[in-house]
């Protein structure tokens, strides 16, 4: 996808939101599903496209409906009883291995094995699914997925990519500090280190002499001891700013042998934080605080990455946030590898926070739909057929898995659902030998939440749709010729 003529930025990707993103669409009902494909991405992080293709064959079920003379009204209630429904049957065949530390662990793995598999780190998924697993699992059922920091550095190859057991700052020690520090007892301040400047506009003060001027630079380099005096009352030994550190500060701290870090990004210090098990302080006047204050870590030294400096801190008192360093041949491969890790850190955090998991490979899908055709039998009226064009659309998606691997779809989609209606539980599509296969054995699992969106906003969008009468649109202003 290209970013518009004038900004040749030029994206490669298969990831579904990305993509919809980048295009400009006119037509409101397709951005009504660019919409969706955004929020599945916001909320759960993978199946964008999934949620646009299903939204996509309800809309040509429904299309059918209406030229049948059924009114929308009524095929909107039919979706609606389908769509509680496949609730229902997720919720029953929803597994929840959160008791079992190794199991729920395996299941992680396979999740994030899952959602690699239609990325471009498929070929190294083993290896980016542990990293995925263990960084996530570092955060402690923690959802903030800010506090794992993905740093880019174009170089090496994809395998070499890694997660840093300490964690890593982008930027650089100050001069005049040491560069090694072990037992570190660590400030997160955001407070400003310049001179304290009269921040009241349009003031000016006006001295008379020379002497005057000195004055007032003493009283100001006296203010900023005592700032620095406070400071060191807390006993720590590696001081990390938030804003800018004028020499003068530096250099009082640097000679009591401080390691100084100035310019941190606010990110970065609030995963620092997370990670040292410091607090963020902006005043100095309660010392006493200073074991609840600071943060400790075993090492603090600088590292080179690639060509680029950065600073590591190991063996952190809390382990709350962690760094993974992605090394790749280019700026854009290394980008799709950050969307594709992205996708898969999100789904994890969302199984860890939900613990619940489902087979893949169109079991689930199968199983709704064959949900649904049990539903509409026992339905009455007009509504039936939409359910019944429910349970097609949801159809149409392991259908869709098999013609993308160039498969025979018709006969194994029908064995398939030949497996789950004689009670098999873990049945699906095995795409590498192009046949029914055991999903358990394979590992192939996904997250209940994923599909459990998926029904949601697939389905919600084409009601939406549907209800649609007309539209209309403003004329465009005449332009008279001069």
């Amino acid at each position: 996808a290209s970013a518009g003529p004038h900004n040749e930025k030029i994206v490669v990707t298969n990831d579904g939101a990305t993509i919809l993103r980048a295009i400009h669409i006119d037509n409101p009902a397709a951005k009504i599903l660019v919409d969706i494909s955004k929020t599945q991405d916001e909320e759960v992080g993978d199946g964008t496209t999934s949620v646009a293709v299903f939204a996509g064959e309800l809309l040509r079920e429904a299309e059918k409906l209406v030229s049948q003379k059924i009114h929308p009204q009524h095929i909107i209630e039919g979706w609606r009883k389908a769509k509680d429904e496949c609730l229902k049957t997720l919720e029953s065949i929803a597994m929840d291995n959160s008791v079992n530390e190794e199991q729920f662990r395996k299941d992680l793995f396979n999740i994030a094995m899952t959602t690699l598999s239609s990325k471009l780190l498929k070929h190294d998924k083993e290896k980016f699914a542990k990293l995925a697993v263990d960084s996530v699992l570092r955060l402690h059922g923690n959802s903030d997925l800010s506090l794992i920091k993905i740093i880019k550095k174009a170089g090496g190859t994809l395998h070499d990519s890694y997660l840093e057991e300490g964690f890593l700052l982008e930027k650089s020690i100050s001069i005049g500090s040491p560069k090694t520090l072990e037992d570190c007892k660590i400030m997160v301040a955001n407070t400003p280190m310049d001179y304290d400047k009269i921040k009241i506009y349009g003031t000016k003060v006006k001295a008379d002499s020379m002497e005057g001027i000195a004055e007032i630079e003493k009283a100001e380099k006296e203010k900023m001891k005592e700032k620095v005096d406070k400071i060191m009352s807390y006993g720590c030994n590696v001081f990390v700013n938030r804003q800018l550190i004028y020499n003068y500060p530096e250099e009082l701290l640097a000679q009591k042998g401080v390691v100084v870090i100035e310019h941190a990004d606010f990110d970065g210090i609030e995963r620092l934080a997370a990670a040292t098990g410091a607090e963020i302080v902006s005043t100095f006047d309660n010392s006493e605080r200073g074991e609840q204050v600071l943060g400790h870590c075993n090492l603090i030294e600088e590292v080179m990455i690639g060509e680029d400096k950065l600073i590591r801190f190991s063996g952190c008192k809390s382990n709350g946030a962690c760094t993974i360093v992605l090394r790749g041949a280019s700026t854009h491969v290394l980008e799709e590898a950050e969307r594709s890790l992205h996708d898969a850190l999100c789904v994890l955090t969302q199984t860890v926070k939900n613990k619940r998991v489902v087979y893949g490979g169109g079991h689930v899908e199968m199983k709704m739909s064959t949900a649904c055709d049990q539903l509409a039998k026992s339905t009455l009226g007009k509504q039936a057929i939409a359910i019944e064009g429910f349970s097609r659309a949801l159809k149409q998606l392991p259908i869709i898995i098999c013609d993308n691997g160039g498969l025979d779809s018709a006969e194994i989609v029908q064995a398939l659902k030949v497996r789950i209606n004689d009670g098999d539980k873990s049945a699906g599509i095995d795409i590498n030998k192009g046949e029914v296969g055991d999903m358990e054995k394979l590992g192939i699992t996904e997250c209940m939440r994923v599909k459990e969106q998926i029904i949601l906003s697939a389905t919600e969008a084409a009601e939406l749709i549907l209800r649609v009468d007309d539209i209309i649109k403003c004329a465009p202003r005449a332009r008279d010729r001069p």
